[in-house]
């Protein structure tokens, strides 16, 4: 069998340099109250890690914008390292899309808090069993969007973007232009294979061109944090776009040429400077991929 060649071309060796980056599996948690850390990533911005997606944390004059919150339990620790920057009240939380390790905190935070979101992203949370009930309505999204949308102004100013489906139906990356940065959420989540829930609207047919809107949509970012792996940068998001086309197109080619999803997947083979993505979701991907096609997609 002729080995699927993902890549035709030659793009840009910087994923090599990220690969380090890129996801692991999360230790078995330890004894006692979750602990996150905190790290400086540009003026009054920062990343807590640990404990589910990367969170933000932009210090605003008025209080602190937080971008994501973790799993459920870890909304202490993330205030615990607000608090080693500054005493300013928590007064909007964004969540990039909808799942638990991203949203599982938005309860901790006071009913006073902002929550903002995609539409998609705030249906998709009301489905989730984690939310249910009176006791979490807080959680829930107060402010929705659809294609764009501006917080706060000037030096503060953060613009939210959504440009179509990916690993949900509900993406969104948030902008700091001032300090030319971007949180992507989990659309980039790390230079590897992505993961498509196709549950809540995600598209391996439709990623690639999401992601192609969102580097031409996207101005005068050099830094990049992704959901769930190191602060980056822009390249780094450029070239995960490019893997993603590349990988539909071989994909297309090989069902195309009488392939069954699983010899599909089977004859994968990446390019050396993509070799660090790794193709431990391939056989997934490339089902849903055959099925969204099958059902239609382009």
């Amino acid at each position: 069998m002729k080995r699927l060649v993902v890549l035709a071309g030659v793009i840009g060796l910087g994923v090599a340099a990220i690969a380090a980056n890129s996801l692991r599996a999360q230790p078995a948690p330890a004894a006692g109250p979750p602990v996150a850390e905190i790290q400086k990533v540009k003026e009054n911005l920062f990343v807590i890690t640990g404990g589910g997606g990367n969170t933000a944390a932009f210090v605003t004059t008025t209080g602190v914008v937080i971008v994501d919150t973790k799993l459920a339990g870890w909304g202490q620790a993330i205030l615990d390292k607000i608090r080693t920057v500054t005493n300013k009240p928590v007064t909007h939380i964004i969540n990039t899309h909808t799942h638990g390790d991203h949203v599982g905190s938005n309860e901790f935070f006071a009913p006073s808090v902002e929550i903002v979101a995609h539409e998609n992203t705030a249906a998709n949370m009301k489905k989730m069993p984690a939310l249910q009930g009176a006791d979490k309505a807080h959680a829930h999204v107060d402010r929705t969007y659809s294609g764009t949308l501006t917080l706060l102004s000037g030096a503060e100013r953060i613009d939210l973007y959504h440009f179509g489906s990916g690993h949900t139906n509900g993406d969104t990356i948030v902008v700091f232009p001032a300090l030319k940065t971007a949180h992507t959420g989990d659309l980039f989540a790390a230079p590897a294979t992505p993961l498509i829930d196709t549950n809540n609207g995600g598209s391996g047919v439709a990623y690639p061109e999401t992601l192609r809107k969102a580097a031409a949509g996207i101005a005068g970012v050099d830094t990049v944090i992704p959901g769930h792996s190191a602060v980056t940068d822009w390249k780094a998001f450029t070239e995960f776009g490019a893997f993603n086309a590349a990988f539909l197109d071989a994909v297309k080619a090989a069902r195309a040429a009488g392939k069954t999803a699983d010899e599909a997947a089977a004859s994968l083979v990446l390019p050396e400077p993509f070799k660090p993505y790794g193709l431990n979701r391939a056989k997934d991907n490339v089902a849903k991929i055959y099925a969204e096609l099958a059902a239609g997609g382009r």
